[in-house]
């Protein structure tokens, strides 16, 4: 069995800076989301704010991200971290990112209880992903 091609592209290291920014916007945002009860926002932001976190640790450490249309792809490329790095941010990721289609596409509210789960996933991988690089 071959290894699926996932397509990325690839980037200089230091590159990791602009979606660790993208990340830290996104996730004040979400917090003032959270903070004036606009619970889709605040769960459309927590997604968005993990996206540029992953994009972040595969620039800084493999010094590619993904392009593939399906975010679930970025989940096999987290796997290819260092061990000593990966250590679960991997399942974080999967979780947060299962939950955008519910978030932006269902004819379903996203309800406060919905967005509370989302943004501590969220919190957690934000912090998780600023323990692995240098933060400027």
């Amino acid at each position: 069995m071959t290894a699926k091609k996932l397509k990325t592209e690839h980037l200089e290291k230091n590159d990791y800076r602009i979606f660790l920014k993208k990340a830290k916007d996104f996730y004040e945002v979400m917090l003032n989301a959270r903070d004036t009860e606009k619970w889709t926002a605040a769960g459309l932001n927590a997604v968005h704010c993990a996206i540029s976190c992953c994009d972040a640790m595969l620039t800084f450490h493999l010094g590619i991200r993904s392009l593939g249309e399906d975010h679930m792809h970025a989940v096999d490329l987290l796997m290819r971290l260092p061990s000593n790095v990966e250590d679960g941010g991997t399942n974080t990721f999967k979780r947060i990112i299962a939950k955008k289609n519910l978030i932006a596409y269902e004819c379903r509210e996203f309800r406060q209880a919905d967005a509370i789960e989302i943004l501590k996933l969220t919190e957690r991988f934000y912090r998780w992903t600023t323990s692995k690089l240098p933060v400027f």
